[in-house]
């Protein structure tokens, strides 16, 4: 089976002067290897942006030398190894990609700070192949407010220069993240989208009460968009307990179940969060998509179902959202 998954840490590791390995074959959970064996179709790689004080090496350089060094780690890597994977922007290039045997490499920026709210970094950043910003991660930027346990800053909405980038986005063709945002931010992305928008990584909020999961009314808004959420293979998004380690292929068939019930199977789709999740992981990488497939299988998941959350629903808001 064929698949898509909307997230992946992978290039913040790979760019660390320390790093070992590279895109072909790591020690880490995504590389062009494992992916070929789990049968990949597309893989979308962050750019995730290191909080202020991380103790990574990395995190001394400035958003703009960091992005830049994101940007050219995935290009060297699809450069050297053009025979297994290549960049792709959209739906035709995802197509070629995959006729000449290929998996394609999206490229995506997780934490919209280093846009400092200035509409020509946006577009920069367009024209650099970014096709997917999450707007906000763990704190507030020019975009909005992260998720929060605090009710103040959950409920607060987007910024005037986020409501015009999210109009902005749907022009330029980039698919609008919700993941991380708060829930006020959540729905004036929906107020606001004119086309489908994305939970890349979060899950239902109703199975596990993590402030990054989606209400089942924020599930369903997302379906009515013809938006999609990708399942996050990550423990704390996973249980109920928060505490608890396990992730299991059982608890992510419970979550896309549900999203299935609340919003329909057009809605359900993945997003491993992979090399930036932690725990005791069922599907510990790329070459492992098939455990999960034999899951919803299992728990009664028709073949077509499976093949729209594998990649078929990832594809169509694709092609409808991307330029």
């Amino acid at each position: 089976m064929k698949y898509i998954d909307m997230h992946c840490d992978t290039l913040m590791h790979l760019a660390d002067p320390a790093a070992e390995g590279d895109l072909y074959q790591n020690k880490l959970s995504v590389d062009f290897k494992r992916m070929a064996m789990g049968g990949a179709k597309a893989q979308f790689f962050a750019m995730f942006l290191l909080p202020q004080g991380s103790p990574r090496a990395l995190a001394k350089l400035s958003d703009d030398e960091y992005i830049d060094l994101l940007h050219k780690t995935l290009f060297d890597n699809l450069e050297k190894y053009k025979d297994y994977a290549a960049f792709a922007s959209n739906y035709d290039m995802l197509k070629a990609n995959d006729a000449a045997g290929k998996v394609s490499a999206f490229l995506t920026i997780e934490d919209g700070r280093s846009v400092q709210g200035d509409m020509a970094k946006l577009e920069k950043y367009y024209n650099m192949g970014v096709r997917l910003i999450s707007l906000t991660w763990n704190h507030h930027n020019c975009f909005g407010a992260p998720n929060s346990y605090e009710p103040e800053v959950m409920n607060t909405g987007l910024t005037d220069f986020g409501k015009e980038a999210v109009v902005r986005m749907n022009e330029l063709g980039m698919l609008i993240d919700v993941s991380h945002l708060s829930d006020g931010g959540f729905w004036d992305v929906v107020n606001l989208t004119k086309k489908p928008f994305v939970a890349s990584h979060s899950n239902c909020r109703a199975l596990s009460p993590h402030k990054r999961n989606m209400t089942d009314e924020m599930i369903k808004a997302i379906g009515e968009k013809g938006g999609i959420i990708g399942t996050n293979f990550g423990p704390e998004f996973l249980n109920r307990d928060l505490e608890r380690v396990e992730s299991t292929v059982e608890l992510m068939s419970a979550h896309m179940k549900h999203i299935k019930n609340i919003a329909g199977i057009d809605t359900c789709a993945l997003g491993s969060d992979f090399d930036g999740i932690h725990g005791e992981l069922q599907v510990s990488g790329s070459d492992k998509m098939g455990v999960l497939f034999d899951r919803l299988h299992w728990d009664g998941f028709t073949d077509g179902e499976i093949e729209k959350i594998a990649h078929l629903n990832a594809e169509r808001v694709i092609k409808e959202s991307m330029k």
